[in-house]
């Protein structure tokens, strides 16, 4: 897949280019960034655009406000650690309470070469979770180009200011992007075999298409969380209090009959979980065949033989595509499985084993017990778009390509 690349884009100088970023970031109790690496992949493009003499104007979306204010999910503060982080490479910068509006037209109008325009959270306005028609003419207004680099939101919704305006203006791809679509791609055109794919979480509708499509290109597919809790309970097996989606028997049913057909990916069900009455530290766990699953118990982890399973494929993988810890892993009790299976997936990388990982929890699941992800091959800031694009259905590139 080839994007339209900020690269070809030469003298920038009294110019204004619109940039959609990804600096949907938290902050502490106490006003400390968590964690700024979302910001901080975004500054090869910013220093690129500047460099040819842009005038920027960047937005992005900050938690789910649905529509309304609230001072909490405001873009004052990121923009501020922006600032921090560009240093002396921009020569002014400043932010806006608003994203549309005569204070905003006039402080674009007063903006100089290689300056930079906040604007405040996106999803304050209604109209933008909608795509609205006016609301992308407004934005698409402020300038002359538009450059995406905003991975992570491009789901398969579509949001005014990651489709509607790279419709409206000449609109390319930002250098994180580009990265993320490539690395990503790498793992579907020739990848080295065998070919595993590990998939968990809780909605099974947001991984279904990807289990679907894999069923055809991968050699093995693990399953872990919610998700195997279906599949455990669509083989006719008892899981007590767990977690699971009864809609989707049915349906999980289908896919392993699906995987047993000669040619298709082996669908992997743990055969023993971690179980316990209560989701605490304290809590008494036993590790028990799944057939013997019952009462008030509920599954926070994969068992010792599951897990033994799973090492093994990743052991023998060529090529490793990682989304979603196997259990509860917000208490280190149900951790065992996620932290095996992560110093599984750093070993076989340094053998030689191409890996990329993604999705929020795989991602706080290492911030939590400070395990680094500098050891894997490609680290994903995207979770439902890596899982978007690996279905093969991500509308928001299409303004992107090549033309």
């Amino acid at each position: 897949m080839t994007l339209q690349s900020i690269d070809g884009l030469k003298d920038l100088h009294g110019k204004t280019v619109l940039v959609r970023v990804d600096h949907n970031v938290e902050f502490d109790d106490d006003g400390k960034l968590k964690d700024d690496r979302k910001i901080r992949v975004t500054l090869p493009t910013l220093e690129a655009l500047l460099k040819k003499g842009a005038r920027l104007i960047l937005m992005t979306h900050v938690g789910r406000p649905k529509g309304k204010r609230n001072p909490k999910l405001t873009t004052a503060p990121i923009a501020e650690h922006l600032k921090k982080l560009l240093k002396k490479k921009v020569k002014g910068m400043r932010s806006v309470d608003e994203v549309r509006g005569p204070k905003v037209k006039k402080m674009v109008t007063d903006l100089k070469d290689g300056e930079i325009l906040y604007l405040e959270n996106v999803r304050f306005c209604p109209e933008e979770e909608g795509n609205d028609k006016a609301f992308c003419k407004d934005l698409a207004s402020l300038a002359e180009i538009y450059v995406n680099e905003a991975f992570p939101s491009l789901h398969l919704y579509e949001e005014s200011s990651t489709c509607g305006v790279a419709r409206l203006l000449p609109a390319y791809a930002g250098y994180y992007l580009q990265k993320e679509i490539d690395a990503l791609s790498r793992t579907l055109d020739d990848p080295r075999r065998p070919l595993l794919l590990i998939i968990s979480g809780a909605k099974m509708e947001t991984k279904i298409p990807v289990i679907r499509r894999f069923l055809d290109i991968a050699d093995d597919i693990l399953l872990g969380g919610c998700i195997a809790n279906t599949f455990i309970a669509a083989r006719g097996f008892d899981v007590g209090s767990s977690k699971y989606e009864e809609a989707h028997i049915e349906l999980a049913q289908e896919l392993m009959l699906e995987s047993e057909k000669e040619g298709r990916a082996k669908l992997h069900v743990p055969r023993d979980v971690v179980v316990a009455s209560e989701a605490s530290e304290t809590a008494t766990k036993l590790d028990l065949p799944v057939e013997d699953v019952a009462g008030d118990m509920s599954i926070f982890d994969i068992g010792k033989v599951t897990l033994e399973r799973y090492l093994k494929e990743v052991d023998r993988a060529g090529t490793i595509i990682w989304n979603g810890p196997l259990g509860l892993y917000e208490y280190n009790r149900f951790s065992h499985g996620t932290k095996r299976l992560a110093e599984a997936i750093k070993k076989a990388t340094k053998k030689g084993t191409y890996s990329l990982i993604g999705g929020g929890d795989t991602l706080d699941f290492h911030m939590r017990y400070a395990y680094s992800i500098d050891a894997y091959s490609f680290v994903s800031t995207g979770g439902g778009a890596m899982l978007e694009f690996l279905s093969g259905d991500l509308p928001a590139l299409e303004p992107l390509l090549e033309r």
